[in-house]
């Protein structure tokens, strides 16, 4: 038979209760104004901008906006700008940051481990100043070395060579070496701390069984840094997603629409043509593109482990 809890014992049990509430309060309390600040500055505003972009909000000739439902998402499918600026979005992210920066950062860092102390100061202080420029410095340097009467031209003339307006004939190749000079450094930073990880034993051995240099790349190297490998295209996906002030400052966004990509048309419509409620959407849309790549980056992250 059981015994019937006593006065006492009820009470020391709530007692116990109660501390053990105090305790998870106290645990808590650190991160409470962090939270408040988080959904004053970072949850309110995306959730404003949740709404605005299901109305018709305009900058100027509006009295009051009004809720459209799915209407601006509805024309951005429907409008051959938009799908344009999706294309381009994706041709500059492939060249820029798959392709660019990330190939560019691993070949930066696997010659810097073999290269000499002058040379690999040299050069990470060469690579690391063009991370560290503002983004609207560097497209005003890139566009006086791409531009009709720039560097790259003056020193193709001076090999004899054809010169051509690179930023009208191919405007998004520019841009997107504009995105690798600029970028490639935190590349480089990454895979020099990953490479820097790898037993030299390992490689070692490979070299006496007879292991040449891609053998080594690709059966060593690659399976052993790819959890940064997908960290960084990751990264650098997301920020290449965003660039806007680089390309502003080179082309604008064109000659027409040949380099706007999505964050450029999303300010020309919200801020140039005034339709606020419209851009909003195009950036909502541009976030579910980040948050597809996150994803894909992240599944196959976790396939690996």
């Amino acid at each position: 038979m059981t015994r019937a809890a006593t006065p006492t014992t009820a009470y020391g049990t709530a007692g116990r209760g109660a501390r053990a509430r105090r305790r998870a309060l106290l645990r808590w309390s650190p991160i409470v104004p962090a939270t408040v600040l988080l959904l004053l500055f970072l949850a309110g505003p995306i959730g404003y901008c949740v709404y605005i972009a299901f109305t018709d909000l305009q900058l100027t000739g509006q009295e009051s906006a009004s809720f459209v439902g799915v209407d601006n998402f509805r024309r951005a499918f429907g409008d051959p700008a938009f799908l344009n600026a999706v294309v381009l979005t994706l041709v500059f992210t492939l060249i820029s940051s798959i392709l660019g920066q990330n190939t560019l950062g691993l070949a930066l860092a696997a010659l810097m481990r073999r290269a000499s102390k002058a040379v690999r100061t040299v050069t990470g202080a060469v690579v690391i100043t063009a991370w560290v420029l503002p983004e609207i410095v560097a497209g005003f340097l890139l566009y006086t070395f791409f531009e009709r009467r720039g560097t790259l031209n003056a020193i193709l003339e001076w090999l004899h060579l054809p010169s051509q307006n690179w930023l009208f004939t191919l405007p998004i190749l520019a841009v997107s070496f504009a995105n690798v000079w600029r970028g490639t450094a935190f590349s480089m930073l990454i895979y020099s701390a990953a490479l820097s990880e790898i037993p030299r034993e390992v490689t070692e051995s490979a070299e006496v069984d007879g292991a040449g240099g891609r053998q080594r790349l690709w059966h060593i190297t690659l399976p052993m840094i790819r959890r940064s490998i997908g960290t960084n295209l990751m990264l650098n996906t997301l920020q290449t997603l965003s660039v806007f002030g680089l390309i502003w400052a080179m082309t604008r966004g064109g000659p027409g629409s040949r380099s706007q990509t999505l964050p450029v048309f999303m300010y020309d419509q919200a801020f140039l043509k005034s339709l606020i409620g419209y851009g909003t959407a195009v950036a909502l849309l541009l976030l579910v593109v980040g948050a597809l790549f996150s994803v894909v980056y992240l599944r196959l992250l976790r396939e690996e482990v």
